[in-house]
């Protein structure tokens, strides 16, 4: 597991980045996790895993900081029916579960051009109306201003 997720977000990272840099910029929008579930009791490799992508992609920000480059991190917001979920997991839990679907809207407008000034947010998708709607106030304050 940490060899997938996290030596997997860093080669695809060294492979991709300096091909969108020459070609005028991109987007990278890495998959995270509650912090509660990256240092939870029973959730070694996985919680483990998920902290080295989230300090990866901190770090690959702080790097790309000033490019045309974005980086950020999206998560669910609650446990997701991923179909890793235990079968003897009680009905008043399985109801609870997030479907994946909640990260396609946030993933596909943090890599449209509409997003081009977002960078190493960490964004929640079950809130991703809320922050969108908080991004785009501050953006309208911040031209009224001159900003």
């Amino acid at each position: 597991m940490l060899e997938t997720k996290a030596t997997g977000c860093f080669l695809t990272a060294r492979a991709i980045v300096p091909l969108m840099l020459e070609q005028g910029g991109g987007r990278i929008v890495t998959i995270s996790m509650s912090e509660s579930t990256m240092v939870r009791r029973g959730f070694v490799p996985y919680g483990p895993s998920g902290a080295a992508v989230e300090a990866l992609s901190r770090v690959m920000a702080a790097d790309v900081a000033g490019t045309p480059v974005t980086v950020n991190l999206l998560l669910p917001g609650g446990a997701t029916d991923t179909g890793m979920v235990p079968e003897d997991t009680p009905a008043a839990t399985r109801e609870r579960l997030l479907d994946p679907a909640i990260m396609g809207p946030p993933i596909v407008w943090l890599a449209s051009p509409a997003a081009a000034g977002v960078h190493d947010e960490r964004i929640v998708a079950a809130e991703f109306e809320q922050w969108l709607a908080g991004h785009q106030s501050a953006g309208n304050a911040n031209r009224a201003r001159g900003s």
